[in-house]
């Protein structure tokens, strides 16, 4: 069963990582959460849950405005050529739904069958933003804690500059 936002907000505070939610309607793309992000100190962000030829799972988070160029990224991060994940596979491999990936889904991925990417730029910001494995929250943290989140999860993240 996957992990609740309550069960990831606990997760949170037993490794000392501050936290701040806010509630909010559902938004499933980037486009619509314009006018929800504005309220929201801190940058936000993409993710990208994408699959490579070699059927490796791979979670790229990046800034929202950010164009990615799936071939060119493909290069970068040492992956064969990516496209989209399935609804079905982000199920089973981060436990999430579609317009909720979240590199907070990772708690759901305890086996560390996907692969992460945090572009450096992103990085770079001291508060970042993303959804606590749900679309009608938002939850901040600072980018050093998210590094230290995904690590507690068991994976070592590449950080590029997307």
């Amino acid at each position: 069963m996957p992990a609740s936002p309550e069960e990831l907000f606990r997760r949170l505070d037993d490794l000392g990582i501050g936290h701040e939610t806010a509630h909010h309607r559902a938004v499933h793309t980037v486009a619509e959460a314009q006018d929800v992000r504005d309220q929201i100190t801190g940058a936000h962000n993409k993710n990208l849950f994408l699959r490579d030829k070699k059927k490796q799972t791979w979670l790229v988070c990046t800034l929202e405005d950010k164009p990615v160029d799936l071939k060119q990224l493909s290069a970068k991060i040492g992956a064969a050529r990516l496209s989209f994940g399935s609804a079905d596979r982000l199920a089973e491999f981060l436990g999430v739904q579609p317009g909720s990936v979240t590199p907070f889904a990772l708690i759901n991925d305890p086996e560390t069958r996907v692969k992460v990417v945090l572009d450096q730029e992103m990085l770079g910001h001291e508060q970042l933003n993303f959804h606590p494995l749900v679309n009608t929250m938002t939850t901040t943290i600072l980018s050093a804690d998210l590094l230290r989140f995904v690590q507690a999860c068991g994976h070592d993240p590449q950080t590029p500059r997307l």
